[in-house]
């Protein structure tokens, strides 16, 4: 190993959470080092979020317009799917990070490529892909950012037959004819609403209930639906026993439990992730390697006063847009202790990811879209929160129809009656994703219900669900 060279922040991991940390901490001032082994940008930008919306964008534009009269005739026919990957190819890059290094060079940040490892207290060695030694020394912190990665589960044959992950499904270069995808977490939805759109043979396999099970049961059931009625076939309640492909390429077969056999020519698994932390070296500062890393509401490991977690490796939230808040969060705390100043540790406190459990927002983006922040209904009562579930009919709203002809979804507030405020809300239909910022608004700034009253919604838009969701409340 190299002498070491000293820094006042070690960033183990350059995604969309690292690259945060690293700002927050240049712009007070603190030297940072950022440590990649793939792309600075992380799986966001390469492999999940960007590469995802860009393929499911003109899926879900074609939807709509096949809804809106004088329109939809003009829309029929397949999609372009050799412009759609082009344009997915340019957003992300064409899997360079040449941007990305650009702008941590704005900010005065120092990037080493390589493999990253703790090294003991306050210390990172890196192992470039030329083999070069290098030993970051972190004078106040090193920040732990390594993410996740798809997992595969342990069924005889699955590995062996060289499956899609969301990486694969993010990136392909055409369209499957057949494609089974194992799963109905958001990856499953919407690349199944993605791939069908774009020439695919669709079949979803479910183990569970249905699709989204982290969501309010009607959104999995309204996106099941929407697929079916697009060609694809979603089976749930099904589990799959092996799969059995002759080397990693051809047709590959999945055995259901029962026999029943299902071929197809790519097999998608979206079945969750686990943390990237197994060759990090969490052993030689005394935490357990391939775990999730806890931490405290400021993203601090309990227990070393100089390590931090943030992102998807810490478990809280796995999301992108959690893991930058949680970054902006840390970086805040670490350049306020560096300084020797009080942390503001109240609730949604300058220094507390308070968010992270009062006010996460997700979008999928499927046909219909589904957006949901705060608790849904049966996570609020089983948090032991007295209740109470508003529904409404989202086609009911004027603006709803003119967006659509035949527009389906349905939207629900879960109201604390204790307090008078929203503990979360869930909306689902064409363009909903929109409607969720103001959701997460009233959910984070807990505000009354009595005020919203007064938050006039403008006619005629689908944000006028606002006003039918309080009116029906109200009685």
């Amino acid at each position: 190993m190299t002498d070491a060279v000293e820094y006042d922040v070690v960033v183990l991991g350059g995604g969309p959470a690292g690259e945060n940390v690293a700002d927050r901490t240049r712009a007070a001032g603190l030297s940072t080092a950022l440590v990649e082994s793939e792309l600075v940008g992380g799986e966001c930008s390469y492999w999940a979020c960007v590469p995802s919306k860009a393929l499911l964008r003109p899926v879900l534009a074609r939807a709509d317009a096949r809804r809106v009269p004088g329109l939809a005739g003009a829309v029929e026919g397949p999609l372009d799917t050799a412009a759609v990957l082009a344009h997915r190819d340019y957003w992300t890059g064409n899997w360079k990070d040449d941007g990305q290094i650009d702008w941590l060079d704005s900010i005065g940040a120092d990037v080493y490529r390589g493999h990253g490892r703790l090294y003991g207290v306050r210390k990172v060695a890196v192992t470039s892909p030329e083999g070069e030694h290098h030993v970051l020394s972190a004078r106040h912190a090193v920040v732990v950012a390594t993410g996740t990665r798809a997992m595969i589960p342990d069924v005889p044959g699955m590995a062996e037959a060289g499956p899609w992950t969301s990486r694969e499904a993010t990136s392909a270069q055409a369209a499957p004819g057949r494609l089974l995808i194992v799963g109905g977490s958001v990856v499953a939805a919407e690349m199944a609403t993605a791939w069908q759109g774009l020439g695919s043979q669709v079949t979803v396999l479910v183990r569970g209930s249905g699709l989204l099970p982290r969501m309010e049961p009607f959104a999995g059931e309204l996106v099941a639906d929407a697929l079916r009625e697009a060609g694809a076939v979603v089976r749930t309640g099904v589990a799959v026993e092996a799969v059995v492909r002759d080397g990693s390429t051809g047709p590959v077969t999945v055995v259901l439990e029962g026999g029943e056999l299902l071929e197809g020519d790519e097999l998608l698994v979206a079945t969750g992730r686990a943390p990237r932390t197994e060759d990090i070296g969490l052993d030689t500062v005394g935490l357990s390697a391939g775990q999730w890393i806890g931490v405290d509401d400021s993203c601090r490991v309990p227990g070393h006063d100089w390590l931090y977690a943030v992102g998807d490796v810490n478990h809280r939230a796995l999301l992108t847009h959690q893991g930058k808040y949680q970054a902006r969060i840390a970086g805040a705390a670490i350049a306020a202790r560096a300084a020797g100043d009080p942390l503001d540790t109240g609730p949604w406190g300058a220094h507390v990811a308070t968010a992270d459990t009062r006010a996460v927002p997700q979008v999928v983006f499927t046909d219909p879209e589904a957006a949901a922040v705060g608790l849904g209904l049966a996570e609020a009562e089983r948090a032991g929160h007295w209740v109470r579930a508003v529904d409404y009919d989202l086609s009911k709203v004027s603006g709803a129809g003119l967006y659509a002809d035949g527009y389906r979804g349905r939207a629900r507030m879960v109201v604390d009656l204790d307090r008078g405020i929203l503990l979360g809300a869930t909306f689902v239909g064409p363009g909903a994703a929109e409607l969720l910022h103001a959701a997460t608004i009233a959910v984070a700034g807990e505000v009354p219900l009595e005020r919203l009253w007064h938050a006039v919604p403008a006619f005629p838009t689908i944000s006028e669900i606002w006003l039918r969701l309080l009116e029906t409340y109200r009685g």
